[in-house]
């Protein structure tokens, strides 16, 4: 039984997928705003305080750094006690110890180094600039992404069949390449931390056996965002003594696009049997109109796993519908609607503007800086992403491993002190020659070079040998900021003019705290610093534009998962934007389907769509129609804006059929927003939109089976109803 505590904080299905038997198990549909983490985390209390587990037994998978951390903190509150190397991570930290923990099993040396998407990327480029692949035709980051999306499906290059596709045909000749490199240098890239691991317990049967007994129960957490790498990770850890915990919501796996597999999530049931699953519908975060209308919209994708959200909290406000003229028209109405929502005593920060599209942010950005309101764009570069960080990191990774070639070339002449792309080349085809490292590669090269950049080389590898030795003893916080110092990388943000913030160097120092705040796993298989540059590599929380003064969020759907807002703008609402103009087979618009319920889903209190009847789009006007997900959404649910002159009136009228009696006359003057008519071929419409006046007034309609359609009003014949 669950304690009396636990059972107050929790509702009736919460309750009892929390107090599941131990030996069974479990698929949790758990739907937005359901309270799946609180779920998730009383389910590891109730076993390990009232079944007895060890949090030892226990492996719990998330997406983000930042989930981990929080269950981290949330389950030491639970239990009252520190839970020490409990294996809580995302897929990749926990590959990573996995690897640190047997890094000979794995065939990788003890100081193996991850490369992220920019060491990636370079390596990358170099390869094709060495074999003679013209960029031009094929794109690095497009051939980065085909060898990444062939690790997520565990592919090898020698299993790739380019048959007469010569894109894949060259790709797969670079994968090869890339592949061989990284295996002779001691890397290891964020897709193969997850091929590694799993090839690490698949060919070893005594560390598999180990693990699945190590781990009774195994948690994951968004499960319909898992490719196959993962899904195939999970399903080899699970045995038959041990017991799967799945938490997920099919309705909001939107990664297609990144490898994740939607049908994971719906061949659970037939993988791990026996299975109970379990449906957590009562949401906790929107609105009864806001959750009928999402609900309404993904009932239309087939092949889902039918669930329907409700709540306590009453219906709410209707949904907005703005109809504007043109993209500016919608990004000046939803900026005065945020405007009127601060003028009410709104925080800035509670609204969010939503977008398919980062182009799309342009315009509402142009909005909100004439009228003089703070904004951010969420969801661009992470702090370890960022340029200067990332310098400050690849001297710290040289200090630690001089064999560090990603770390050397990066900082070899940075900031500048004289050595050239000639020296720098003979440094690599000597490293390539002699099987050796750049750094060693340097020093032995030396005596062959000219006075002035043998002079040049060799103040660099002093420098590299006098840090190491200076900092040796020096706290990891102590050790940074003297490197910041001694590699003169303060000094030259400090003088960067281009900077006029001076936010490079507040990164910098902001630094120094991250090592100060670093908290080194006891007992973990690396030393602190090894621990930290693990950490920079890996961290997928962070957000480029933490701020604390009060902002409007501007982000794209795909950014705000996971997030919620009293007041959401969901714009660009039109064919061939939302859903997108690629999105025309139905796995792909039941995926924008998705995405479009994951943006509605967003909202607490109030939620407003908009579409735009003209739009620029690469320098050209495109006349739009409305996005059919508009059509999906019930008429009673909406409230449709009534467009002004200037397109910046809030006046509306709410549709309620108890306000309309059937009238004789057609006199286009009768016409509003909201009245119900009846045409004689499309049927029954609600008017959205009226323009003009007399016999040449144009009237929006939409009809219930015909869509959207613009009519003259002393042509059309319309019956009021």
């Amino acid at each position: 039984m669950i304690s009396p505590s636990t059972a107050d904080e929790l509702n009736e299905k919460q309750q009892q997928s929390v107090a599941l038997n131990e030996d069974v198990n479990a698929l949790i549909l758990a739907g937005a705003g359901s309270g799946k983490t609180r779920v998730l985390t009383h389910r590891i209390h109730y076993l390990v305080s009232a079944k007895n587990f060890h949090v030892d037994d226990i492996l719990a998978v998330t997406f983000t750094n930042k989930a981990a951390n929080e269950m981290k903190e949330r389950l030491s509150e639970l239990l009252r006690r520190p839970i020490g190397r409990m294996w809580v991570g995302t897929f990749h930290s926990l590959s990573h110890r996995l690897l640190r923990t047997h890094p000979v099993e794995a065939n990788l040396s003890p100081t193996f180094q991850i490369l992220d998407a920019q060491d990636q990327f370079r390596i990358v480029k170099r390869l094709m600039k060495e074999n003679g692949v013209d960029e031009t035709k094929f794109p690095i980051k497009q051939v980065q992404w085909f060898i990444n999306q062939q690790k997520d499906e565990g592919i090898l290059p020698h299993q790739i069949n380019a048959e007469h596709n010569y894109f894949v045909k060259q790709s797969a000749k670079i994968f090869d390449l890339y592949e061989k490199h990284c295996q002779a240098n001691d890397l290891v890239d964020f897709a193969g931390l997850l091929v590694k691991s799993y090839d690490l317990l698949k060919n070893n049967q005594s560390l598999l056996d180990h693990y699945q007994k190590k781990f009774c129960h195994i948690l994951v957490d968004e499960f319909q965002d898992t490719n196959l790498i993962q899904y195939q990770w999970i399903k080899l850890l699970h045995a038959q003594h041990n017991h799967i915990f799945c938490v997920g919501d099919d309705d909001q796996s939107i990664y297609g696009w990144r490898g994740a597999r939607i049908e994971n999530i719906q061949k659970i049931e037939n993988d791990f049997k026996p299975i109970e699953i379990i449906k957590l519908e009562q949401n906790y975060r929107s609105t009864g109109n806001i959750l009928s209308a999402s609900n309404a919209v993904i009932a239309n994708n087939q092949n889902r796993l039918e669930k329907s959200l409700w709540t306590k909290s009453g219906d709410g406000e209707l949904i907005n519908v703005f109809n504007a003229r043109t993209e500016t028209e919608e990004a000046q109405y939803i900026v005065s609607e945020v405007e009127d929502q601060f003028n009410q005593g709104r925080n800035l920060s509670e609204c969010a503007i939503l977008y398919r599209s980062n182009a799309q942010s342009r315009v509402f950005e142009e909005s909100l800086i004439n009228r003089n309101i703070a904004y951010r764009i969420y969801g661009g570069l992470r702090f370890f992403e960022r340029a200067e960080i990332k310098d400050a990191m690849s001297y710290v990774r040289l200090i630690e491993d001089t064999s560090d070639n990603i770390a050397f070339e990066r900082i070899v002449n940075f900031p500048t002190r004289g050595i050239g792309l000639t020296t720098v080349e003979k440094i690599r085809t000597y490293a390539i020659e002699h099987h050796s490292d750049l750094f060693q590669s340097s020093i032995s090269i030396l005596d062959t070079l000219p006075a002035r950049a043998s002079n040049s080389l060799k103040a660099f590898i002093d420098l590299i040998e006098s840090i190491k030795d200076k900092t040796q003893h020096l706290s990891l916080s102590e050790k940074i900021d003297s490197i910041l110092l001694q590699s003169n990388l303060m000094n030259h943000y400090s003088n960067d003019k281009t900077d006029k913030a001076g936010s490079k160097k507040e990164n910098l120092e902001e630094l120094v705290s991250a090592a100060k705040q670093y908290n080194h796993e006891e007992g973990s298989e690396i030393n602190e610093t090894q621990g930290f540059i693990a950490l920079a590599t890996l961290d997928s929380s962070g957000d480029s534009n933490q701020s604390n003064q009060d902002c409007v969020q501007l982000m794209t759907v795909h950014s705000a998962k996971g997030l919620e807002f009293p007041v959401v703008f969901l714009v660009g609402l039109e064919e061939d934007l939302f859903p997108s103009r690629q999105s025309k087979d139905e796995q792909k618009l039941d995926e924008e389907r998705r995405l479009c319920y994951v943006g509605m889903t967003r909202a607490m209190n109030t939620l407003t769509l908009s579409y735009a009847r003209k739009r620029f789009i690469h320098g050209q006007s495109f006349y739009s129609m409305p996005s059919r997900f508009l059509d999906e959404i019930p008429i009673n649910y909406l409230n449709y804006i009534k467009n002004s002159n200037n397109g910046i009136s809030t006046k509306s009228r709410k549709y309620d059929p108890s306000q309309y009696t059937k009238m004789a006359s057609t006199d286009s003057s009768m016409y509003s927003i909201g009245q119900v008519v009846k045409h004689a071929k499309f049927g029954l419409g609600t008017v959205v939109n009226c323009e003009g006046s007399g016999d040449s007034m144009r009237l929006q309609i939409k009809f219930k089976k015909f869509g959207t359609k613009w009519l003259i009003s002393s042509y059309a014949n319309l019956e009021i109803v």
